[in-house]
């Protein structure tokens, strides 16, 4: 039968697409998106969020994380504030310890995070920061049972009231809008409208930010979705009222499963900023994983374009190494930092690993992650995994004939078939393994 595909003379991977050393580029079929920011980076939340979403932190290693976000943007811009809470005495150590690194060229500015009242403005007026982000609960699930007696016109004169009491401290506010994805339009645009003519008063590097917070995780990346829940429409009627892009930010929670995906929508629709947290910390289900977003910010070009260089995403492996320390590592299968997120099981993965290793991988992970590629031995590993294991952990390469390569197949086949459950890891066979390619025998199994 004559075949209904056309052979060609090499293969077609996509390399504008995926190039063989770089993440996963963005390819659009009729041009940039007329919406999309200049430049695009993120912002965090972890001394913050992370913190009320679970992290233990004192002072060191509240600092030692600041270093490591330092370590991990360099020059390249991606990340380029972090918040810090200001009530209890180990936050503000940590506040005035990276404030102090901050002085002395980390690349990371220190903000504070405050409720909207009067009372909390004045917390921050001498702490040398030049911006506050504002608690300003914008639904009216918020604004009707928070508030005694409650309302709209309430919430928005208590915080317009702290808004001036931070613009007249010479700071820049940054109010965010919470649960904004389940705000009325009455709401969210009149007071934005307010909080700009209000700071128009003031020097221009004291114009206000505003962060859009899908705080319980109900936005959709969606066009044409009524109010609230279109994440780029609401984005999109933001611009429209003169907010620009790089004073708009994105602060998403994953209660849905949509947080990157909504990261994006916001993006493509003009904001420029999306505030979250390295490895996802926060609360409940976690903040936007930054290092998630910026992957596609490059893909994008947006982050990581000429002398400035990308993100060191190789450090996130010491942030992990951290977290595990405090008890709250990534989860085994959490996105390009788990354990097993670049681990396979299948011998049919393995056999493709073998043959091409771009073929189950997204891309060059151990180039751009400074993590291998792993695989554990089950009944499905086959012959392939154990030739993939050995070449990655000794550099040799057994053929599939070897006798001794067999065997020991062979004796895992038989733990298998007797009932194990587990996944056989490299270092329960690297004695016999090594001996393989060494040409000694192995002391039998116990």
């Amino acid at each position: 039968m004559t075949s209904p595909v056309a052979d060609v003379p090499e293969a077609n991977l996509f390399p504008q697409a995926f190039p063989r050393d770089g993440f996963p580029q963005f390819v659009w079929e009729e041009g940039r998106p007329p919406n999309l920011p200049a430049q695009a980076w993120t912002t965090e939340t972890t001394h913050r969020d992370g913190q009320q979403g679970g992290l233990p932190l004192n002072e060191t290693d509240g600092l030692a994380i600041y270093d490591l976000m330092g370590a991990f943007t360099g020059q390249s811009g991606a990340l380029r504030q972090a918040e810090f809470f200001v009530y209890r005495p180990a936050d503000r150590a940590m506040l005035e310890g990276a404030l102090e690194r901050w002085r002395g060229g980390h690349p990371v500015e220190p903000t504070t995070w405050i409720r909207a009242t009067s009372q909390d403005a004045q917390l921050v007026a001498g702490l040398g920061v030049a911006e506050t982000g504002m608690l300003a609960s914008a639904s009216d699930y918020h604004t009707f049972y928070k508030f005694k007696p409650g309302g709209r016109a309430q919430a928005a004169r208590t915080y317009l009231d702290a808004v001036g009491v931070v613009l007249d401290a010479g700071l820049r506010p940054r109010l965010h809008l919470e649960d904004a994805t389940r705000a009325p339009r009455e709401f969210i645009l009149p007071f934005v409208a307010a909080v700009q003519a209000l700071a128009a008063k003031y020097p221009a590097d004291q114009a206000p930010k505003f962060r859009l917070c899908d705080t319980m995780g109900l936005g959709l990346p969606l066009e044409g979705v009524a109010w609230p829940r279109s994440v780029p429409g609401m984005v999109r009627e933001l611009r429209a009222a003169g907010v620009p892009g790089e004073r708009l930010e994105f602060h998403p929670h994953n209660d849905t499963h949509l947080v990157v995906a909504n990261c994006l929508a916001a993006v493509l629709a003009g904001c420029a900023a999306i505030n979250g947290t390295l490895l996802g910390k926060g609360e409940r289900t976690g903040n936007a994983p930054l290092e998630g977003v910026l992957l596609h910010l490059v893909g994008l070009h947006l982050v990581g374009q000429g002398v400035s260089g990308l993100p060191d995403f190789t450090v996130l492996n010491r942030l992990n190494d951290l977290y595990e320390r405090l008890g709250q590592g990534v989860p085994a299968k959490y996105p390009l930092y788990g354990r097993d997120a670049h681990r396979t099981r299948a011998g049919i993965h393995a056999d493709g690993l073998n043959k091409f290793w771009p073929m189950y991988a997204p891309f060059d992970v151990p180039g751009l992650l400074g993590r291998p590629l792993e695989l554990s031995l089950t009944a499905d590993s086959g012959v392939a995994g154990l030739i993939f294991l050995i070449r990655a952990h000794t550099g040799r390469e057994l053929s599939k004939d070897d006798a001794g390569l067999r065997a020991l197949h062979a004796r895992l086949g038989a733990e298998f078939a007797a009932g194990r459950q587990t996944a056989v890891e490299w270092e329960e066979i690297a004695r016999e393994a090594s001996a393989l390619v060494t040409g000694r025998v192995a002391p039998a199994p116990m």
